[in-house]
Order: C-alpha cells, then sequence, then structure tokens
C-alpha cells in the first residue's frame, strides 16, 4: 500500500521536478541565459530568482520582498523581443519638456536628440529618430544597414528610462 501511494504521488508531483520551461538568450550570445520561465510560476532573470506572471505584451517578475519588474516583450514566431531598462540623466540645463539633447548612463552610455530628428546611440550609431508621444515610443532609424529600433521611454524631469529591445533566441531546455 505505502509503496502504491509513493509511485502515485512521484507520478503526479513529478519527482520534484520544476515543470517544463523557456530558456532564452540574447541572439548576439546565444550560449548565456538571460531568462528562465518555468511552467510553474517561477523564473530566474539575469541570476536572480522571481514568480512572474506573463500577458499579451508583458512579463512581470516579483522577488520574494515584494519588488516587482516589468519587462515588454514581442514574440515574433520562435523568436522573443526583450525590452530591458536603462535610466539616463540629461547633461546640462534642461530646458525643454521632451527627449531633444544629451542623455548620459552611469555606464558612459548616451543618447544624443537634436531638434532636426537626429540622433546619436553611443556616438557609434547614428541616423534619424521620430517620437510617437501617444505611445511613449521613440523610433531610431539608422544611418547604418541597421533595423529600425523601437524604444518605449518615460521621462521624469531630468532622467529619461528607456525600455530597450533586445532580440533573444530559445535555448535547448
Amino acid at each position: 500500500m505505502i509503496m502504491a501511494f509513493v509511485m502515485a504521488f512521484t507520478l503526479l508531483g513529478g519527482c520534484g521536478s520544476k515543470g517544463n520551461s523557456e530558456k532564452w538568450a540574447y541572439i548576439h550570445d546565444p550560449g548565456e541565459e538571460v531568462i528562465e520561465l518555468s511552467d510553474n510560476g517561477h523564473a530566474e532573470y539575469k541570476g536572480e530568482k522571481y514568480t512572474f506572471t506573463k500577458d499579451d505584451q508583458f512579463i512581470t517578475l516579483t522577488a520574494a520582498g515584494g519588488d516587482q519588474v516589468q519587462l515588454r516583450y514581442v514574440m515574433n514566431g520562435d523568436q522573443m523581443t526583450l525590452y530591458e531598462k536603462s535610466t539616463y540623466t540629461f547633461s546640462g540645463e534642461k530646458n525643454t519638456d521632451g527627449i531633444v539633447g544629451v542623455w548620459l548612463q552611469d555606464n558612459g552610455w548616451s543618447y544624443q536628440f537634436t531638434e532636426d530628428g537626429a540622433f546619436s546611440e553611443e556616438n557609434i550609431f547614428f541616423g534619424h529618430y521620430t517620437v510617437d508621444e501617444a505611445n511613449s515610443c521613440i523610433r531610431l532609424m539608422y544611418s547604418d544597414p541597421i533595423e529600425d529600433a523601437y524604444l518605449y521611454y518615460t521621462l521624469d524631469g531630468n532622467k529619461l528610462t528607456i525600455d530597450y529591445p533586445w532580440p533573444m533566441v530559445k535555448m535547448g531546455s
């Protein structure tokens, strides 16, 4: 009787397995896992453990202490674009309500947006941009043969938070 109970419990419980999961890596570094989403509601993102919920636009990660990280994502077949947040500080005296100006991050990364619609990303990539204020979206159209990027943003005084799109590839489980 005990043996039957143990076997039934093992079959139903899956031997303590985490269940099925999706593991994703940056397309430019396909061997390094960035995010894992398990069908039991647990996630790991950049080495930190969370629980998660997911809808058609966002993956919401919740840490044990209750802090949340909301990641926008877009699926395209078996590939995912994951948007990660970066905050930039306006360089100089802010005298406009928009994104025009130079924006710096602590790690040295930068954006510069000009009044005539030109941009510079890290002083390496250049092109033109448009802003869709209704959807809080910046479209970067690169001068180099690089696909246009759509950045979601929030502007709070001299702080610009950008949700930057990172193409992801699914890793084998």
